[in-house]
């Protein structure tokens, strides 16, 4: 089990409750296949993913990006108990859908720079370092079925 500070338990859920899940998601998403775009091969059916304004652009991407971040919300109403909410998760994630589970981190980094920029300075080092513990959490719980 993961131990969370007062700060760092605060300091997520206040992050995700003023998110905007419509911007941030698909933005970090986006980046992430224009950034790294080996990442594209788990979203052939996504239709169009040639270049970046293609993907910028592309609704069904924007979707999922959103889906990611609710996704995380439920990660952030069981802090205590990551591993177990996304069981489920890791188990599709390797078994069904076949996503090398190094994405994941690479989402996470990509998203992160996303909510800094967003947050501009309220974005401090102890505020990046409670986020990156929960997107650590986060990540170890999906890669999770694969070890």
């Amino acid at each position: 089990m993961v131990e969370w500070t007062d700060f760092e338990r605060s300091t997520i859920e206040s992050i995700f409750s003023k998110m905007d899940y419509e911007d941030v998601g698909p933005a970090a998403l986006c980046r992430c296949l224009v950034v790294y775009p080996w990442t594209q091969r788990y979203f052939g059916n996504f239709g169009n993913l040639y270049n970046a304004a293609a993907i910028m652009s592309n609704k069904m991407v924007a979707q999922h990006g959103i889906t990611v971040l609710h996704g995380m919300d439920r990660a952030v109403k069981n802090m205590d108990n990551i591993k177990a909410t996304y069981a489920e998760l890791s188990v599709l994630h390797s078994e069904k859908l076949h996503v090398d589970p190094d994405n994941f981190k690479l989402l996470g980094d990509i998203l992160t720079i996303v909510v800094a920029a967003r947050m501009g300075t309220d974005f401090t080092a102890e505020v990046q370092a409670a986020f990156q513990k929960f997107l650590a959490i986060v990540i170890s719980s999906l890669g999770r079925q694969y070890h």
